[in-house]
């Protein structure tokens, strides 16, 4: 190993979406992606559980940015409207990492363990806005309910986020689907 480098945990997951993208998940080592990122398995370990895990581990931050959007939101905004900001500052901040984004996702759209794993934690976010809506007072269906929509208007916005040629920010793709979900409710055409 040459002389010590920062940022393991960037230079791991930047060797792991190369080889998975390369070589795919399935066929992709962690010693290979220890070596790809001049570190040692040990170190990989470190950072990460398992090779799935350099896909997941930003899971909690994205679940804590989103829970304290909702907490720090003003107490007259309606339910709806807070999760939806929440969403928007998270994708503000996915909107930095776009390429990254873009190369998960198509790991991630390859493997049905992962899809599977990708939904868990859409799952996950969504209990954690709930509740994050219930302590603002929301009752129980109905803190579900938003925080299931919201889920629904993310995972619409990111999928035209990927795929569209356009290349609209993140963000606004969120108010965009918010928009249509409130033109189809209200029987309006958009």
């Amino acid at each position: 190993m040459g002389r010590w480098e920062p940022d393991g945990r960037g230079r791991l997951e930047r060797a792991a979406l190369a080889l998975y993208g390369e070589r795919g998940f399935e066929n992709t080592t962690v010693a290979e992606i220890a070596a790809r990122a001049g570190l040692t398995e040990r170190t990989f370990f470190r950072y990460f559980a398992d090779k799935r895990e350099v896909l997941f581990w930003g899971a909690g931050a994205l679940r804590e940015l989103l829970v304290s959007a909702v907490a720090s939101a003003p107490e007259s905004a309606a339910p709806m409207d807070v999760v939806v900001a929440a969403f928007e500052t998270a994708a503000a901040v996915l909107q930095e990492r776009r390429e990254s984004a873009l190369q998960r996702q198509v790991v991630i759209s390859a493997n049905a363990e992962l899809r599977e794993r990708e939904l868990i934690k859409l799952a996950l976010l969504g209990a954690a806005l709930a509740d994050a809506l219930r302590r603002r007072g929301v009752p129980d269906t109905a803190a579900s309910l938003t925080a299931d929509t919201g889920i629904a208007i993310f995972r619409a916005a990111f999928e035209a986020w990927v795929h569209e040629t356009e290349q609209r920010a993140f963000p606004q793709l969120i108010r965009d689907s918010f928009d249509e979900l409130k033109a189809v409710t209200s029987g309006a055409s958009s």
